[in-house]
């Protein structure tokens, strides 16, 4: 009875926590993200996760570059960047409307920018502040999206781009 009561818990923990990133790919890579490609809503979500993480596929994927996965080395928590992003907007539209800040300089850090690269990303990101907070209602998978799209086009900062 416990075991079926954990095992329900972790499963609505996981709906609840894919659901509300839904907007964004949570899923990670791998066979289970491959099949669910497309796909919208918890179920299909829930399924791919299960999928990678059962089966020992992403291992595969990573090592080979294949399965949606690549070999670039840098781990990335979507996650935790979505949640300090809406947590910390106001702070973060401030530091980069100035070029530098913790606020950005955590961003950063999430983001996976490594540390001889950053004061180029706080200049790239302060430069086209306006690109990146669209208007006083932007969501923080807006911006997100938004300075990914920035950076797509830096040659420098480009590498970081999920």
């Amino acid at each position: 009875m416990i075991k079926k009561l954990l095992i329900s818990t972790a499963l609505l923990t996981m709906a609840v926590s894919t659901s509300a990133l839904a907007a964004n790919d949570s899923t990670g890579c791998g066979l289970g993200t491959m099949l669910m490609d497309g796909k919208q809503g918890v179920a299909s979500q829930v399924l791919a996760v299960t999928t990678n993480g059962s089966s020992g596929n992403q291992t595969f994927g990573i090592s080979s570059g294949t399965l949606g996965c690549t070999k670039d080395g840098v781990v990335k928590s979507s996650v935790k960047l979505s949640m300090y992003t809406g947590a910390n907007m106001q702070q973060i539209a401030s530091d980069m409307s100035k070029g530098h800040g913790d606020s950005l300089n955590t961003m950063a850090s999430l983001m996976g920018i490594q540390k001889q690269d950053r004061a180029h990303f706080y200049q790239v990101a302060q430069t086209n502040f306006d690109k990146v907070f669209t208007s006083d209602k932007v969501t923080a998978g807006q911006v997100i999206h938004n300075l990914d799209g920035v950076m797509a086009t830096d040659p420098q900062l480009t590498r970081y781009v999920s």
